[in-house]
């Protein structure tokens, strides 16, 4: 699992790659935020909503505050 930092090294996000290969993104609280599916280079939030062609998972992380 990858986590990911904003720019003041605060936790904002964790992705995993599941066994399929699918990637899943998590907050810092380990709640789901989206998947991308490679296989069919989809975006998905957390209720499978398409969100859109390729890996846009950036787009589901949280608002950076100041």
């Amino acid at each position: 699992m990858q986590k990911l930092y904003d720019v003041n090294a605060r936790l904002i996000a964790h992705l995993a790659v599941s066994t399929a290969g699918r990637l899943v993104l998590y907050d810092s609280d380990y709640e789901i935020l989206g998947y991308y599916y490679p296989a069919s280079d989809k975006t998905y939030d957390r209720d499978l909503r398409l969100i859109g062609r390729g890996n846009q998972l950036a787009a589901l992380l949280p608002q950076q505050q100041a």
